[in-house]
């Protein structure tokens, strides 16, 4: 379905498992989309789980929000519950959407009922945080691009969609050239596989716009401080993880006041598929409405 997000853009968004169950907007990972990694249906009908994706301004079939920062995404997913009749919903970012969800935690904290960060990055004027330390060197080249502005970004990235989107496993395979081996072990699975390659073949189907921007956000000012955040928030992380590395989430953790860190011991970024299901049944422990 198609919803009307600020300025009359449209917004791609998906659900999925019980409609009665309770609301739980997931933010995909960069790049990625609507269709990106989730439990199956059945499952989340088990864990009484109304599941709602979207593609982020730019990917998929979402308007892009030329300039958009991390925190504008909470406008979007305000325009989502507003049309899905939902007052009260938690929010889930994995990767890439972990600020955007963060984000949402901070500034609508009277419709946020819980919210949790899997795998996800730290503001990069973090105090006293080596932002790039235990990165791998894929992300700090694209990152390090970012710092020259859009042109070089849109260059970069650009070429890299039109070879994903020419042989979308080419994007699989080179994460896997990189990642340690509990990565490679949930990457291997063919589940896993096929929603990944779904998942990047959608979100840069007509462009790589959602990517440029997506990095260029976590590059430039967030406009909010993770230390506004009241409501009950999970950061979780892999130990070995190498795109987002462990110390993000470490800071995350003493930032956010009463949070919940949970760092794995042998799991690294995918390993964040692995533990969904129970971070759904976290996120709705004490939903209210």
């Amino acid at each position: 379905m198609m919803v009307v997000g600020p300025g009359g853009r449209k917004i791609a968004v998906d659900e999925r498992g019980s409609p009665d169950g309770s609301p739980v907007i997931l933010l995909h990972g960069t790049p990625g989309s609507r269709v990106g990694p989730a439990p199956r249906a059945a499952v989340l009908y088990q864990l009484g789980i109304r599941l709602i994706t979207f593609d982020r301004p730019g990917y998929g079939a979402s308007d892009r929000d030329p300039g958009r920062t991390i925190a504008s995404a909470a406008a979007d997913v305000a325009a989502i519950a507003d049309c899905l009749g939902l007052d009260r919903f938690a929010v889930v970012g994995r990767s890439g959407g972990a600020p955007h969800a963060l984000a949402c935690a901070a500034l609508l904290p009277d419709r946020i009922v819980r919210a949790a960060a899997l795998v996800g990055l730290a503001p990069r004027a973090a105090d006293g945080l080596d932002w790039f330390d235990g990165m791998t060197a894929s992300n700090v080249r694209e990152f390090t691009v970012a710092r020259v502005g859009l042109p070089a970004v849109a260059a970069s990235l650009g070429a890299a969609a039109e070879r994903i989107r020419a042989d979308p496993a080419s994007k699989i395979h080179g994460l896997t050239l990189e990642a340690p081996e509990s990565d490679r072990r949930v990457v291997a699975d063919i589940g896993i596989r096929r929603m990944l390659l779904r998942n990047f073949a959608e979100g840069l189907r007509y462009s790589s716009d959602g990517w440029v921007d997506d990095v260029l956000a976590f590059c430039t000012d967030w406009t909010f401080d993770p230390a506004a955040i009241r409501v009950p928030t999970l950061v979780w992380h892999g130990e070995n993880d190498v795109f987002s590395p462990v110390n993000h989430a470490r800071w995350l953790g003493r930032r956010i006041p009463g949070a919940t860190l949970h760092i794995e011991r042998g799991a690294a970024h995918f390993g964040a598929l692995d533990i969904l299901p129970e971070v759904f049944v976290w996120l709705t422990s004490d939903h209210v409405g």
